[in-house]
């Protein structure tokens, strides 16, 4: 059966006003969300307090596990109540952790910390997503989608790098805590920048009441700040149940809609080799023969292929499913090669390689919001991220027992192999176009059930 999920689609026309004020405060926030000097020195944090091994695992494990537990639950929330409310109090309580962390340095207060910034992420993750879409479908803009995805994972990477090269003249000048209190300070401007995001949340269809738990059916929440539109632009509304009831509507919509459930296993598939992989490029560069010195630099040119992903992911939006298939075949030949060519010049083909993958992550997201019709985009949204986490987490268990019998050359070639598959399905297209109508979700150039406007195409994304 062929995957009616991608295909080349159409240019939406020069954004408004109101859509390039989303698009600049979504690159601020996600800038200052990934601006934590304490991101390259919190393990050492963790040692230099009498931490061994053993404790930092379970720390990393309290993290995970907390991240999982809470990523449904909180996409449902957002779906329930103000997206907006979720992206600030998210950076509010990954900055309560920070802090914890250097004003407490103990176990309890460590793994509190992780609690704390998980549940922050959880917060974020879902809403994000949802909030931005409906926010450009408002406008008709949902073509910029991919693209402006695309530049926002790419500025989060390189504040994530900017953190990391500053984090080392601030440890000199005030240790720990001058970098805690510049993480503490990133998340509060990070929590500051999404009360400027503009939110839309359409009133729900006529005859639909919205209970009080669910909070008031606001037509058009904008934090004070408009955003051009009318109140009543085409999107779904909000969840007219409750929890339980959005829960519901969220998995009846990947259980009852192929195009969805498509959409979110093809997002998944994509995200969760390279996610896992790229948490093992030292060792990779270690192995190769790069001494401790060489390292960094080596493992930032992999994380510029990451940048430019996101940069060029609105280019690979454009792509039918075949050449995107294409595309992706290749870069699992450079990452197979690559891993096994060594340094440095198996580190380009390793650079390029991510950033294909990341092209395609963004690209594949797009494609999963594109495809939810439904209230509950953020539930949705949501499931996509509890899989990635579950089979991330599968896929560092299969690297580390695997790691004791082979070498990280062999396993990042071996990794290759999922991606031969994924390209497979990205190319088997029903058409030219790589998009086929669908009954249930209505005709992709004609608009869908519960848009009020013609359904623009969308040229480009984010990273």
């Amino acid at each position: 059966m062929p995957f009616p999920v991608f295909g080349p689609p159409t240019r939406a026309g020069r954004p408004d006003r109101a859509v390039r004020r989303l698009e600049r405060t979504l690159l601020c926030y996600t800038g200052f969300e990934d601006f934590v000097l304490l991101y390259p020195v919190y393990a050492l944090l963790f040692a230099d307090h009498g931490l061994g091994t053993g404790e930092i695992s379970v720390l990393f494990a309290v993290w995970s596990l907390t991240g999982v537990l809470l990523e449904v639950p909180s996409g449902v929330w957002a779906d329930l109540v103000s997206r907006r409310l979720l992206l600030v109090l998210g950076p509010l309580l990954s900055a309560a952790g920070f802090g914890l962390w250097v004003a407490l340095p103990t176990f309890p207060a460590f793994a509190a910390g992780f609690v704390l910034w998980g549940a922050g992420g959880a917060l974020r993750s879902g809403a994000l997503e949802a909030l931005v879409y409906e926010g450009l479908d408002r406008h008709g803009a949902t073509a910029r989608y991919p693209r402006l995805m695309g530049r926002a994972s790419a500025v989060g990477t390189a504040a994530t790098v900017a953190a990391t090269a500053l984090a080392t003249p601030v440890f000199a000048l005030a240790g720990y805590p001058g970098l805690g209190v510049a993480s503490v300070a990133a998340c509060l401007l990070c929590a500051a920048t999404a009360t400027r995001l503009p939110e839309h949340r359409p009133a729900p269809a006529k005859g639909t009441t919205v209970g009080t738990k669910d909070g008031p059916a606001d037509g058009a929440t904008d934090g004070g700040a408009t955003d051009g539109g009318s109140a009543g632009a085409a999107g779904p509304a909000r969840p007219a149940g409750g929890y339980l009831h959005t829960l519901r509507e969220g998995l009846s919509e990947v259980r009852g809609h192929p195009r969805v459930r498509n959409a979110l296993v093809l997002a998944v598939a994509v995200t969760t080799v390279w996610g896992a992989l790229d948490e093992y490029v030292p060792l990779l560069a270690a192995e190769a023969g790069a001494g401790t010195a060489e390292v960094p630099p080596l493992s930032l040119l992999v994380w510029t292929g990451v940048t430019a992903g996101g940069l060029l992911a609105g280019r690979a939006e454009l792509l039918s499913g075949r050449a995107l298939g294409a595309a992706l075949a290749l870069a699992a030949g450079a990452l197979a090669v690559g891993a096994r060519w060594g340094i440095p010049g198996g580190f380009v083909l390793l650079a390029l390689a991510f950033a294909v993958f990341q092209a395609t992550d963004v690209v594949t997201d797009a494609r999963l919001q594109e495809a939810v019709t439904g209230r509950s985009r953020a539930t949705v949204t949501s499931l996509g991220g509890l899989g990635t986490g579950l089979t991330t987490l599968l896929a560092y268990a299969v690297y580390g027992a695997a790691s004791g019998h082979a070498s990280h050359a062999a396993l990042f070639a071996l990794s290759a192999l999922p991606y031969l598959v994924i390209a497979a399905v990205l190319a088997r297209r029903s058409g030219p176009a790589g998009r086929t109508g669908d009954p249930e979700h209505g005709d992709p150039e004609h608009g869908r059930p519960g848009t009020g406007h013609p359904r623009h195409g969308r040229p480009e994304h984010a990273g």
